[in-house]
């Protein structure tokens, strides 16, 4: 039977033995339990690859061709100009 779904906070993580006692170990050395030692090595990654997918790189080329067309936009395709007019609104 399935296990209800709970929104407590657990992560179970399945280890091999030999790696369980590597991180322990780390741990006990860095005076943290186990799940402060994984969290304080884990969370700054996992900020930083949400940042880095998050951001958006152009290069020079790109970043001059995105300033040329807000600083001198394409005018609007007449489908779009009609719609506007007509209070079209998407859903």
């Amino acid at each position: 039977m399935p296990r209800a779904l709970t929104d407590n906070g657990r992560v179970e993580l399945r280890l091999r033995p030999e790696d369980k006692a590597t991180l322990t170990r780390a741990a006990s050395l860095k005076r943290l339990d186990l799940t402060g030692y994984i969290l304080g090595a884990v969370l700054p990654r996992a900020e930083a690859d949400i940042a880095e997918a998050e951001r958006l790189r152009l290069s020079e080329r790109d970043s001059l061709r995105v300033l040329a067309l807000l600083e001198n936009p394409p005018a609007a395709p007449d489908r779009l100009t009609r719609a506007a007019k007509a209070g079209f609104r998407l859903p």
